[in-house]
């Protein structure tokens, strides 16, 4: 696999119409040397004149501070998300559908998890007892190997993945 160069996602304004788009570059000196050379331009206006629009940085937690519940900021990528994509970029108003979908989802999600009971590394063993009635039937969430959860499904018991990677609780502080 060929090894990509890290890049950094600005979040980018035209000030002729202020549509807000995404630009991806190698540092915040490619940008404004594509910008000097007129490489940057608007997807909807092919305006020239294009800024950074402020955006806030993700800042990681520190060990000993609790964590918010598991609800995305719009337009967050992923940790493992690729760092260059070859699709052109959504058109604005999908964009913004999108990332209301997702902030739904995950709003959902934490609603779930609130009434679900942490298993751990037990999730396969669980729900397969619950499904041949080993175990009395309860909502629960864990960890499963994609081999796991393959086999759970081909035996018919009813699990779905986490949209929202979640923390395990011993983890949280």
């Amino acid at each position: 696999m060929p090894d990509f160069p890290a890049m950094i996602v600005f979040d980018l304004v035209c000030r002729d119409h202020g549509h807000r788009f995404e630009g991806w570059f190698a540092s915040s000196q490619d940008f404004e040397q594509q910008q000097l050379r007129g490489l940057v331009s608007c997807p909807q206006c092919d305006s020239h004149d294009v800024i950074k629009a402020p955006m806030a940085p993700r800042l990681n937690r520190k060990g000993n501070q609790q964590a918010a519940a598991p609800v995305p900021a719009p337009a967050a990528v992923p940790a493992a998300a690729p760092a260059v994509s070859s699709m052109p970029p959504l058109p604005p108003e999908a964009r913004e559908k999108l990332q209301a979908a997702i902030t739904v989802l995950a709003q959902a999600q934490v609603e779930a998890i609130k009434s679900s009971r942490w298993v751990g590394k037990n999730f396969a063993e669980d729900a397969r007892a619950m499904h041949y009635g080993d175990k009395e039937p309860a909502v629960i969430h864990g960890q499963a190997s994609p081999e796991d959860a393959k086999a759970l499904v081909e035996e018919g018991v009813e699990i779905m993945p986490l949209l929202i990677p979640v923390a395990p609780p011993d983890q949280i502080n």
